[in-house]
């Protein structure tokens, strides 16, 4: 089970995160999560959306170079050690994982990370079989 993330190129200068967002602002595409990583001279914004394939027509459209990455999404209960288990049933298995974030969820006790892991498909199956739950945009409040 994964999700589309869009990964857009932005200048690092002052006002094109803002300029990324209202593009999509513009469309009526609601962001679920963002994440920002950054060099001297680009960032690169990576967002998790209501609609992936909307998403990337509009910034086509707008002569933004961006890619789609499969990522998974996963509930880990909001105590201390909820993230140290699951890195470690990944670790544990060889998963390597390339970069997260966490976004804010609206359920009690509840944390959301997204993982950009090696191989998406072991790391659904290892996340399950201990109890982890993945879910899907739809199951977002």
């Amino acid at each position: 089970m994964s999700i589309k993330q869009i990964s857009a190129f932005v200048e690092n200068k002052p006002g094109q995160l803002a300029k990324f967002t209202d593009v999509l602002t513009q469309h009526g595409i609601d962001m679920r999560a963002l994440s920002l990583a950054e060099t001297e001279d680009f960032g690169i914004v990576r967002v998790i959306t209501d609609d992936s394939y909307k998403t990337a027509c509009v910034l086509k459209e707008a002569g933004y170079i961006f890619s789609i990455t499969p990522v998974i999404a996963v509930e880990i209960p909001d105590i201390p050690g909820g993230l140290n288990k699951v890195l470690h049933l990944l670790n544990d298995k060889g998963v390597n994982i390339e970069y997260t974030y966490a976004f804010t969820a609206r359920k009690q006790d509840t944390a959301y990370m997204i993982f950009r892991v090696t191989d998406n498909e072991a790391a659904a199956e290892i996340l399950k079989d201990n109890g982890i739950c993945m879910f899907d945009l739809e199951d977002i409040d």
